[in-house]
């Protein structure tokens, strides 16, 4: 499949777009901008199977998922008010609120999978959420570590099917949709400074009503 994500300032390692990258202050070289291609037929008929395995677990994934991308980036957690002044993060595998956040991520991966035939769908759906991820003042570099963690959760549940090559499929997708999700927070925070006025448009105090 020819998909990619043309014109995305991506590093060409994947997860390591700046907040100020994201945010549009300055334009990457083009030695440093890399596409992201969608997966393969080959690597999307991998993904679909191994998905039947994984969604019969998806509440203990979505919760393993995040403890061990709080544990191994705490820095995370300070996107989440709920979590960020937790210090036992063992306490958190028995949170409602975690397994309901687990959950809706798993939701977003559930449908990236079912959209993989349909790359127009799945990018208007990735981008959407990069957008919303903007609002929840969630940087573009958090995107990757989530699908890290993901692909550490689901190894043990595959077991013996578990592969190199369907490694490097879930790793792919995770990097496409990582793209996507970036340039749609790209696009919110040049949005959101454009309608910003400018300081000289801004009113000066003095000559303001108390």
């Amino acid at each position: 499949m020819g998909c990619a994500i043309s014109g995305l300032a991506a590093k060409a390692e994947f997860g390591e777009v700046t907040t100020e990258e994201a945010a549009g202050v300055a334009d990457a070289d083009a030695d440093a901008v890399a596409d992201a291609s969608c997966p393969s037929e080959q690597q999307i008929q991998m993904i679909k199977d191994s998905w039947k395995v994984i969604r019969d677990d998806i509440a203990k994934v979505g919760i393993i998922m995040f403890v061990r991308l709080f544990e191994t980036h705490p820095e995370c957690k300070d996107v989440f008010f709920l979590f960020r002044d937790v210090r036992d993060l063992e306490r958190l595998r028995s949170s409602r609120e975690l397994r309901a956040h687990g959950l809706r991520v798993m939701s977003f991966i559930e449908k990236s999978v079912a959209r993989l035939d349909q790359p127009e769908r799945l990018e208007a759906l990735a981008v959407e959420l990069g957008k919303g991820h903007f609002h929840y003042n969630a940087p573009p570099e958090y995107y990757s570590y989530v699908g890290a963690e993901f692909i550490g959760a689901v190894q043990p549940i595959l077991k013996e099917r578990w592969t190199a090559e369907l490694e490097e499929a879930w790793k792919t997708l995770f990097q496409f949709v990582t793209g996507l999700m970036q340039r749609g927070y790209q696009a919110e925070s040049n949005r959101r400074r454009q309608l910003a006025p400018s300081p000289k448009e801004r009113p000066d105090k003095k000559d303001t009503a108390l």
